[in-house]
């Protein structure tokens, strides 16, 4: 296992990231542990370490190919990528999950969306890829190419998969798998806990 994901793994749990329990995800299942990077913001330094990795990531995809901007819907990876593009100098833009009917009324606000512009979309974590076809067609109608989408953890549960169906390259920085299995390895969880979890995903 990677030192990355050594590290990923300890921010999330040191932020209390990863909760266990019983919890309705968006698809309308349930599932045995939720991942809330809210949680990031009560502790810099793990969110420092998420951020950074985030970022190390982008520069490694702008060696290949030009980005000119970074996206996220709110609310969870909207709260930590104007952090990230400020590591990697790009421009932000935040897609709300619907207009407001009053200031700035549409749902793309922060950067511009020009035509052409390709732009990296960055969100929490992938479960089956719903919130991320709503929020890049809402780029599409503004003429911008996405191609590349980041997530910090990959719930794996069949998004990243049909995301990549779709033409898209999707770059997870953990798995959940990697972060229960070294989780439970260092004792920071339960083996019940990581049970559970590792069941669930089978």
């Amino acid at each position: 296992m990677s030192i990355q994901i050594n590290e990923l793994a300890n921010a999330l749990n040191n932020a209390n990231c990863l909760k266990f329990g019983s919890f309705r995800i968006k698809s309308g299942a349930m599932s045995p542990y939720y991942i809330d990077l809210a949680r990031l913001l009560s502790s810099p330094k793990d969110f420092e370490v998420i951020t950074k990795i985030t970022a190390e990531k982008i520069k490694e995809i702008s060696k290949v190919e030009k980005i000119d901007k970074i996206a996220s819907i709110a609310l969870k990876g909207a709260l930590i990528s104007p952090s990230i593009s400020a590591l990697v100098n790009l421009p932000c833009i935040i897609i709300r999950k619907k207009k407001k009917e009053y200031g700035s009324k549409g749902r793309i606000v922060g950067a511009e969306v020009n035509k052409g512009d390709n732009i990296v979309f960055f969100d929490d974590v992938v479960s089956e890829g719903i919130s991320k076809i709503e929020g890049i067609e809402e780029l599409r109608k503004e003429g911008a190419k996405v191609k590349h989408l980041i997530v910090v953890v990959d719930r794996q549960q069949g998004g990243k998969e049909k995301l990549e169906k779709r033409g898209f390259t999707v770059h997870s920085l953990a798995k959940i798998s990697e972060i229960i299995t070294y989780l439970a390895k260092t004792n920071k969880i339960t083996e019940n806990q990581a049970k559970k979890v590792l069941d669930y995903i089978k």
